[in-house]
């Protein structure tokens, strides 16, 4: 009865691997890591990731991630205290939680220092985590 039950759980751990996506385990890097703080009278807090994926890097919010909502707010790097719009990388999904944003093509995320949450209706920062 035990080999039976051994090669059973033997069995299961296999078909479990095969579920955790390649991308998790094919050499991502993390780049640098932050947290926000709220920026122009809104609250935002929460960590941050800047990811190098074999498809391109990605600003990864993590779980704790929380703004208090603003209009058309987008997710971008910085440098220096300066937002740069041509990291634009996709209006914030949702308030809260977790989020992956893929950056442009060309953009060397090694360059910059700052993750913004960007507010384009009013050209003004929401939120900005210093990386590290």
């Amino acid at each position: 009865m035990n080999r039976f039950l051994s090669a059973i759980l033997a069995l299961t751990g296999l078909a479990l691997l095969s579920l955790v996506p390649l991308s998790a385990q094919a050499g991502d890097k993390v780049l640098a890591t932050g947290q926000f703080t709220g920026a122009s009278d809104h609250i935002t807090t929460g960590g941050v990731s800047v990811v190098k994926e074999s498809d391109g890097t990605y600003i990864v919010l993590g779980e704790d991630f929380s703004l208090d909502g603003a209009p058309d707010p987008h997710v971008s790097l910085g440098k220096g205290g300066k937002y740069d719009a041509a990291t634009e990388s996709g209006l914030l999904e949702n308030l809260t939680g977790p989020g992956r944003y893929k950056l442009p093509a060309g953009i060397d995320a090694s360059a910059y220092d700052e993750v913004y949450i960007w507010c384009v209706k009013y050209s003004v920062p929401l939120g900005v985590a210093k990386l590290n």
